[in-house]
């Protein structure tokens, strides 16, 4: 067994919502997605899925997308409102499609226990950004489809408009089991190296969760390897500690 030893590293399990039911994400093909089949769950109901998280490890935190929000074709607001009941002592990162400021405020008055995830593939305009760049419940998802970053022209040039914590999503790596997408994550690491960045896509296992936070991550979003069984709780034992555990043949 190896340890990996330093700042807390944070792992968050994701919950991806579609009519109000939790849907397998792959490869970022939403009009595919169906509701969720996992060991970790009786049903594909939110409530179920987020406590089968808890079951394997004392997750802090749990990210949301509202695919229908995102989507605007509906929203999962009522559904989020009853996971933040259930569960006080969560913190929810939540990508609800906000599009403009008016949006955004709107969502952080209603989900008063929430963080709000800001998806650049749903942003109207860069200009308003700046009204949320100092607020500690804002973060920014880079959204990747293919080498494209989704959103309004520019983003990538005015950094100063990022918040403190910064998601690289790398849409075509979800649910892929074909690893992060280390050397986009390593760029967008370069381009504002002050920022908390957060790897999401592609996670297979351990040694990846291991190989993030050498690189000087400050945490990953993952769903279909705690599913599937490729992370476990005692892999996660000493994440809070800064510590990742390792075992068995590990990917080259």
């Amino acid at each position: 067994m190896k340890l990996v030893r330093g700042q807390p590293f944070e792992v968050i399990p994701v919950i991806d919502l579609q009519r109000g039911a939790v849907v397998r994400a792959h490869l970022g093909l939403r009009p595919t997605y169906a509701p969720i089949v996992t060991p970790l769950a009786r049903t594909s109901t939110p409530f179920d899925v987020a406590a089968g998280f808890l079951r394997i490890h004392p997750f802090q935190t749990i990210y949301i997308a509202d695919l229908d929000r995102i989507e605007r074709r509906g929203s999962n607001a009522e559904c989020i409102d009853e996971l933040t009941r259930a569960f006080p002592a969560l913190s929810f990162w939540v990508d609800a499609g906000i599009r403009d400021a008016s949006e955004a405020h709107a969502f952080l008055a209603r989900h008063e226990r929430a963080h709000l995830v800001l998806g650049s593939e749903s942003l109207g305009s860069l200009s308003w950004l700046k009204d949320f760049t100092l607020s500690e419940r804002v973060a920014l998802s880079l959204d990747y489809r293919g080498d494209k970053l989704l959103g309004p022209g520019g983003i990538w040039d005015l950094p100063e408009l990022w918040p403190a914590r910064v998601i690289v999503m790398t849409l075509a790596q979800v649910g892929s089991n074909l690893g992060p997408d280390f050397s986009r994550i390593a760029k967008v690491k370069r381009h504002m190296p002050g920022k908390s960045i957060y790897a999401a896509g592609g996670v297979r296992g351990a040694f990846d969760l291991m190989r993030l936070k050498k690189a000087g991550l400050s945490g990953v979003l993952i769903a279909s390897a705690l599913h599937d069984g490729r992370l476990t709780g005692a892999d996660l034992a000493g994440s809070r500690e800064g510590e990742i555990k390792l075992k068995g043949p590990q990917p080259l």
